[in-house]
């Protein structure tokens, strides 16, 4: 089995700290990141447009992690900060990448490809592009740090381009049980169930939806047969306890 690989998400963006703007990045790119990459998110940070801060972070996490995803701060206005502040971190001139040069200017055309839309094409020297299909202007990795707009569905259509360009690990399975109850009534059983099998993530969610009152039970593992043996152990207490398992 391969080694759990282990990564860091960082947003940049004023307007997603002051509520503003709703992230909707961080649940899509975890998920797909397991599903599509067995890369496990262990961290999630949301930071200012403020270089000295997106200087520090991108230090830290990139020491620490095995990849970090940034979102946001790549556009054509003055707040777009993100890819010098990354050239200012990593001690990489700030410069034009030519291959991101030409991909815009033929976006745009000559006549209409002013100052602001050449910003996009700066980037930290020695960058890989990530393609962008949607609206032309790339992402980019340099050393472990992945770069991506903070628009989703333009940070969607840009996810395959990436897979080539990380070595992933085992994808992370999961199965949900929903019951009709409160979490003090199954906590003890649990924590058995979850004593017995330390390797295995299990977590419990109570949840109120269309009228139902209950808790979600999610059992996570790279291995399949772990995950069943859990839901056997689980399912075995609901029965004992008459608890009734409930669709969400």
């Amino acid at each position: 089995m391969k080694k759990k690989v282990k990564v860091a998400i960082l947003i940049i963006g004023n307007e997603i700290l002051s509520g503003r703007t709703q992230d909707l990045n961080v649940s899509f790119l975890s998920n797909w990141l397991n599903v599509n990459c067995g890369l496990s998110v262990q961290e999630v940070r949301i930071i200012p447009d403020i270089e000295k801060i997106i200087v520090f972070n991108i230090l830290e996490l990139s020491k620490n992690f095995k990849y970090v995803f940034t979102t946001g701060g790549i556009g054509p206005t003055h707040d777009d900060i993100t890819s010098k502040s990354i050239s200012r971190a990593l001690k990489t001139k700030y410069t034009f990448n030519k291959e991101a040069y030409k991909i815009l200017e033929n976006y745009y055309g000559k006549k209409n490809f002013n100052t602001a839309r050449k910003k996009m094409a700066k980037m930290p020297k020695g960058s890989k592009l990530i393609l962008n299909p949607s609206s032309a202007a790339p992402g980019f990795k340099i050393n472990n740090v992945f770069v991506l707009p903070g628009v989703p569905s333009i940070l969607k259509s840009m996810l395959g381009d990436l897979t080539n360009k990380i070595v992933g690990g085992e994808p992370i399975k999961s199965l949900t049980i929903s019951l009709k109850t409160v979490e003090s009534e199954i906590a003890n059983s649990l924590t058995k169930v979850q004593n017995d099998n330390k390797d295995v993530e299990i977590g419990s969610y109570p949840f109120f939806h269309a009228g139902k009152l209950g808790v979600s039970i999610v059992i996570r593992s790279e291995d399949q047969n772990k995950i069943d043996n859990c839901n056997s152990q689980i399912l075995k207490f609901v029965n004992e306890k008459k608890i009734e398992v409930v669709d969400r």
